[in-house]
Order: C-alpha cells, then sequence, then structure tokens
C-alpha cells in the first residue's frame, strides 16, 4: 500500500467517525496523527487541511443543527394541526347541539 492511499484511508476514517457529533473527540485524535504526518513534509499542506477540518465538523454540527430544528419545526406542527382538528370538531359538535 503506497503512502498516499493510506493518508487516504485513514483519512477518509477520521472522516467518517466526524460524521457523528458524539465521535469528534475520536476523529479529532485520528486527523491529528495524520496531520503530525503531513506537517513533516510540508506544514503548509497541514494547515490547510487543519483549516478545512474545523470547516467540514463546523458544517456536520450546523447540519445537526438544522436537522434538530426542523424536527422540533415538524413536531410542534402536527401538535397544532391535532390541535386545530380538535378545535374544529368540538366547534361541530356544538354546532349541532344547538
Amino acid at each position: 500500500m503506497s503512502p498516499s492511499t493510506d493518508l487516504s484511508s485513514r483519512l477518509q476514517a477520521a472522516i467518517s467517525l466526524a460524521q457523528q457529533v458524539q465521535q469528534h473527540p475520536e476523529a479529532r485524535l485520528a486527523f491529528e496523527e495524520i496531520v503530525g504526518d503531513i506537517r513533516r513534509e510540508s506544514p503548509l499542506a497541514a494547515e490547510l487541511l487543519e483549516q478545512l477540518w474545523k470547516e467540514y465538523l463546523a458544517s456536520q454540527r450546523s447540519s445537526l443543527f438544522w436537522e434538530q430544528l426542523s424536527q422540533v419545526e415538524k413536531t410542534l406542527s402536527d401538535r397544532m394541526s391535532e390541535s386545530h382538528i380538535q378545535l374544529k370538531q368540538n366547534y361541530l359538535r356544538l354546532v349541532q347541539e344547538q
């Protein structure tokens, strides 16, 4: 296995770990090992990779936040719909009783 293939597979493994926010500490450790190896050959490439990594983690967190917010909005909308249906049924019963 060539060094670039090994590096690529290690980076892919770190990215896979980072897809779950709970695993970010493990992903960070794996990534730090990769950056350490790259830094020996090219400090500038290591710095750029670190910046990309930080942006990737931020986008993962943002995605999770918006996903959770969307779920809250859906739940709220469902409850409002149920409440509206209940109110409408109550109104129809009231009108029928009169």
